[in-house]
């Protein structure tokens, strides 16, 4: 029996080749990263300082909390919603920029608050989660687009601004309210005035306050009056990091410690625990895997050879491919290898080079000169057409065994 012999070549890839399977990976980790980057960095500067009076961002509100100052209204920065309520009162506007953040217990404590302080209230962007709370007997519809609307209203403040920059969330009131800047022929501007409660001043959207609009249309005027009927402005910026986020309608921190609980004695599932967007996240996962799956499991182009980390007896490599062609019913492929290596032998016997072995034109007439047979007989033997079946697959080999055979011989 022959013995395998062990190459002496490790099975183990080189650096080079490493670097070779991977760089294309490594080159699609390096691009979704500066994609990454890139967007958040021009993101970035959107969402900084967004309604912040303290921001000159486009989208702060540094340049409105400015004219304020300069008419003589105090502007006062919170984000806690204790010191918010604290600072409520009848010579004070209260600006909350995020009402639909606030959790059913600081909307309580801050309705609680505004109702008996005879103040004004301004919200903006209270949808549905916050607006039956903050301002009861009014309904938030769908949001809409913001553009340049005209006030059609009785509202002084509107009238004096005159068309402004207004659309998001659309309400609807009682009699005793009063709508401005129609869209769907529902306002998005509501003014609602509560007997011996100050009143409650409702905007579909904030983008007359931001500081890249804030010189377009009226929207200076509107902001100036809506927000400067007071002598003194509390701006509320609500923050997750309060702590009254975490209290519930008792007035104390939700939950068990555990994070299992919703603060009303009720369990929450795995999935009320995960993060918004989990679902897209994970789509997006098995989007990539499955794409990269089919890029290291399938190689398009042509076999590359590569060196056998053992070596192997011609015998058992023939008979391997031959059951590969078997199996692949390729009679085209195995004649093909047949004739090919039986030229490549025969060519220096009858002295053709190895480069025209191949070549019908000056194989065929030495083939013929060396053995007296009719040229088109050895072309159908050694450039003729695949076999129809395997039977004729092998009549091939021993025909070209025999023509070798005389050649050798003669």
């Amino acid at each position: 029996m022959t013995a395998v012999t062990v190459s002496a070549s490790t099975t183990s890839p080189t650096p080079r080749q490493v670097w070779t399977r991977t760089r294309g990976l490594l080159c699609a980790v390096l691009l979704l990263v500066a994609a990454g980057i890139v967007l958040a960095t021009t993101r970035s500067g959107d969402q900084h300082g967004r309604l912040d009076p303290r921001s000159a961002d486009q989208h702060g509100s540094r340049a409105v909390a400015e004219l304020l100052k300069d008419r003589g209204v105090s502007v006062h920065v919170v984000t806690a919603l204790d010191k918010a309520t604290a600072a409520a009162g009848p010579d004070t506007t209260l600006l909350v920029t995020a009402p639909n953040l606030l959790t059913p217990y600081q909307q309580n404590e801050l309705r609680t608050a505004t109702a008996a302080s005879a103040g004004r209230t301004v919200l903006l962007g209270a949808g549905p989660p916050s607006v039956s709370t903050l301002a009861p007997g009014v309904r938030a519809d769908s949001s809409g687009p913001v553009s340049t609307r005209a006030p059609r209203c009785s509202l002084p403040a509107a009238r004096t601004a005159g068309n402004a920059d207004a659309g998001g969330f659309r309400y609807t009131a009682g009699k005793l309210a009063i709508g401005c800047y129609p869209s769907a022929n529902l306002p998005t501007l509501l003014l609602v005035q509560e007997k011996d409660a100050g009143d409650t001043v409702l905007l579909g959207s904030a983008d007359l306050l931001y500081n890249n609009r804030l010189d377009s249309q009226g929207n200076a005027s509107l902001a100036l009056q809506l927000l400067g009927s007071r002598p003194h402005l509390v701006w509320y910026l609500p923050s997750l990091a309060d702590p009254t986020a975490a209290r519930n309608g008792d007035g104390v921190r939700d939950g068990t410690g555990d994070g299992t609980s919703d603060g009303t004695g009720s369990e929450r599932s795995f999935f009320d625990l995960i993060p918004p967007g989990w679902l897209w996240g994970t789509l997006q996962l098995a989007v990539a895997a499955l794409l990269a799956a089919i890029w290291r499991a399938r190689r398009l182009g042509p076999l590359v050879t590569e060196l056998l980390p053992v070596a192997i007896r011609a015998s058992e490599s023939t008979e391997g491919r031959a059951r590969l062609y078997r199996k692949a019913n390729a009679r085209d492929r195995a004649a093909s290898s047949l004739r090919s290596a039986t030229r490549t032998r025969i060519a220096p016997l009858i002295g053709v080079p190895p480069r025209d072995a191949n070549s019908p034109a000056v194989l065929l007439p030495a083939v013929s000169a060396r053995l007296s047979t009719t040229e088109g007989d050895l072309n159908t033997l050694l450039f003729g057409p695949a076999p129809a079946d395997d039977a004729a697959l092998v009549r091939l080999a021993d025909q070209l065994d025999n023509l070798e055979r005389e050649v050798r011989t003669s």
